[in-house]
């Protein structure tokens, strides 16, 4: 029997406006089955989630691996496709709760295996452990907030003095289209499509976290987009997204782990095509056969040069506040290990196996 294929996904990630996250795609209200994971740091729920799906995989099913983006080691769900299964952690920043308990959703509570009488000894420790892991959190949101801004001015001296030549764009954009969505892909009316929404990559306290090659290797045709900041890469993409979308095509728009209101990339799943954007700090490296985008050849450097050191300037003091917010973010990861030591040290992990070992004989009763 052949494995299923792993795809890895980020549903949420640390943003310019905080913990950004678009988890209710995998969990929706209409979903066949969920499972929602509820207990403290430390008990295993990852371990949990990566056995059950790894299991799912060897039994020759696709799945869907959703990765923590306060630790990108680290699994927040699977979910599995064929099934419209997931397995959720329900718990902070992602707290979620059922939607239609019994009829779709269930509740495995992990907090009954631990030793709660272990915990109220270090009580005030857990508590303070935790207002600082959420210190940190604040401060890391602040520089990511702050940095964005110096991004936004780079951007508008691109827009602000007209360099950037629009008309060659959409016309860039036009040809795009029809290379994507050829004659014989005709416009679905009516029928359930699928449109999600998440991250092909994440800010981390592990750094920016990328599944950019597990996501679009195995596509059959990508477009890749390079080009410096404001030269109109999210305007190909929103521009692609919006046909798409119009066709009644299936397709997958990943977002800015920085900025979650831009997107980034595509993926047309019944066409086997991707669109990615490739540049620092997630850079995609072209397979042959790949239609590679430039958009700076639309730029006029000569109307940009007298901004050089502005522009310079302002790319600095963006690196430093995005380091800051990376190295406050690694500080919360470090504190939060202390916190998991806690649990870990107090929660009974056999009785967990035996829970998962449950979970996992009621999926397999649901496969074809």
């Amino acid at each position: 029997m052949r494995k299923g294929r792993i795809r890895n996904i980020f549903p949420g990630s640390n943003t310019c406006k905080g913990f950004y996250s678009f988890y209710d795609y995998f969990v929706r209200d209409d979903s066949y089955k969920v499972f929602y994971l509820k207990g403290g740091p430390g008990i295993g729920k990852s371990v949990f989630i990566r056995n059950i799906g790894n299991e799912i995989v060897n039994r020759g099913l696709d799945i869907e691996f959703l990765y923590c983006s306060a630790d990108c080691n680290s699994l927040d769900g699977v979910y599995v496709p064929l099934l419209d299964l997931a397995i959720i952690d329900g718990t902070p920043p992602h707290l979620m709760d059922p939607k239609n308990p019994g009829a779709v959703d269930e509740i495995i509570h992990l907090g009954e295996c631990w030793n709660e009488a272990g915990l109220r000894k270090n009580r005030e420790e857990i508590i303070s452990i935790n207002r600082e892991v959420k210190r940190l959190f604040r401060k890391s949101f602040f520089y990511l907030k702050t940095a964005k801004l110096f991004l936004d001015e780079v951007e508008s001296y691109v827009l602000d003095t007209g360099a950037l030549d629009i008309m060659g764009l959409n016309e860039e954009a036009r040809g795009l289209i029809k290379y994507v969505f050829n004659d014989e892909i005709e416009r679905k009316e009516g029928g359930k499509k699928r449109v999600r929404h998440f991250y092909a990559a994440a800010i981390t306290p592990q750094g920016v976290c990328s599944f950019l090659e597990n996501l679009f290797d195995p596509l059959e045709r990508r477009i890749v987009i390079k080009g410096r900041p404001g030269t109109g890469k999210n305007t190909i993409v929103r521009k692609i997204m919006e046909e798409g979308i119009s066709r009644g095509l299936t397709m997958d728009i990943c977002h800015c782990a920085l900025d979650p209101d831009k997107y980034e990339h595509l993926i047309f799943p019944e066409i086997g095509v991707g669109v990615v954007t490739s540049m620092p700090p997630h850079e995609y490296e072209p397979k042959e056969g790949d239609i590679i985008v430039d958009t700076e050849k639309y730029l006029d450097l000569e109307r940009l040069n007298k901004y050089h050191e502005e522009m310079e300037e302002a790319l600095k003091k963006y690196d430093i506040l995005f380091n800051n917010a990376l190295s406050f973010l690694s500080k919360t990861k470090q504190v939060r290990d202390g916190l998991e030591k806690h649990y870990s040290s107090n929660t009974n992990f056999e009785m967990a196996d035996e829970k998962r070992n449950e979970v996992l004989e009621r999926i397999f009763k649901l496969l074809p």
